[in-house]
């Protein structure tokens, strides 16, 4: 299947284009820069120059594929204009994708996140979450979703607040860096609120499988560690950066600090069941123990 990637050469593309290439792909990588199309190149993909915002070029992009996997988000989270202007443009593309795929059969997988229902963990059947600071993303997903009465294997893989490799990536990598510019490994709130986590590694088969066998309208979810509380993830940052672990203002993480205080965990049951995929990377808690100071 030929696989037109957006996003290819980020920490879960640059997995999943490995992944759909060791089994038998073949990639088309959107690449917004030359040092990302570099990247594609070398990886095996074929690099199409362009951004989320150049529309025509990812039109160009569907018609030469069997296949599309969207991953590519600017991830701004620095301010609340920032954010909203990221959804925006994302949600553009989406539809893009979307509206170039109807009536052909092919699949579009759409990367999405994991909800957060009070009391409990979240589960596949659970409505996308189309409210809060990034409720667009949602949106947009929810309507790619139901291009599946149009023709379209539209199938959502929604991701965890971290997906990591090596110590880096997702929420745990913004407590991180947050760590690293305050001399503190903060938490917000008393840190008992659960975060969900997969590794890179797994959520890439995940992304194959979803767009090898993943029925039209269909939402999965790429979760291996159903819930850390977070006072622990940040426990381990402080522990290898040397540094005091504490809890901190919501204020702290910006436009997305009442998303980190949220508790958020998620199954992913059905997920492994359906689609026999059965995460054996690294949990986040292990995963960090690769941190440096």
């Amino acid at each position: 299947m030929i696989v037109f990637v957006t996003g290819g050469t980020g920490l879960i593309g640059s997995a999943a284009v490995a992944e759909l290439l060791g089994n038998g792909h073949t990639v088309l990588a959107l690449a917004r820069s030359d040092a990302s199309a570099e990247a594609a190149a070398k990886a095996g993909a074929e690099p199409i120059r362009g951004g989320l915002t150049d529309l025509d070029v990812l039109r160009a992009g569907v018609a030469r594929a069997d296949g599309v996997i969207h991953l590519a988000f600017s991830n701004d989270f620095s301010s609340t204009e920032a954010v909203t202007r990221s959804v925006e443009e994302e949600s553009a593309a989406i539809a893009t994708l979307g509206n170039e795929l109807v009536g052909s059969d092919r699949p579009l997988v759409l990367a999405s996140g994991t909800p957060a229902v009070p009391g409990r963990a979240s589960v596949e059947s659970d409505p996308t979450v189309t409210d809060g600071p990034v409720g667009g993303r949602g949106r947009a997903v929810a309507a790619a979703l139901h291009l599946a009465a149009r023709g379209v294997r539209s199938s959502a893989v929604r991701l965890p607040r971290t997906v990591h490799n090596q110590g880096d990536g997702g929420f745990a990598g913004l407590l991180t860096q947050i760590a690293r510019q305050t001399g503190v490994s903060g938490y917000p709130g008393d840190g008992t609120q659960r975060w969900p986590a997969v590794h890179a590694l797994d959520a890439a088969v995940l992304l194959r499988l979803a767009l090898e066998n993943a029925p039209a309208g269909t939402a999965w979810h790429a979760v291996a560690d159903e819930g850390d509380a977070v006072r622990d993830i940040a426990t381990v940052i402080g522990r290898r950066l040397e540094l005091p672990v504490k809890p901190v203002p919501e204020e702290t993480f910006g436009p997305i600090g009442a998303i980190f205080a949220a508790d958020q965990p998620s199954s992913s049951a059905h997920t492994q069941q359906a689609l026999n995929w059965h995460p054996t990377h690294p949990s986040l808690l292990d995963d960090l123990e690769n941190l440096q100071p």
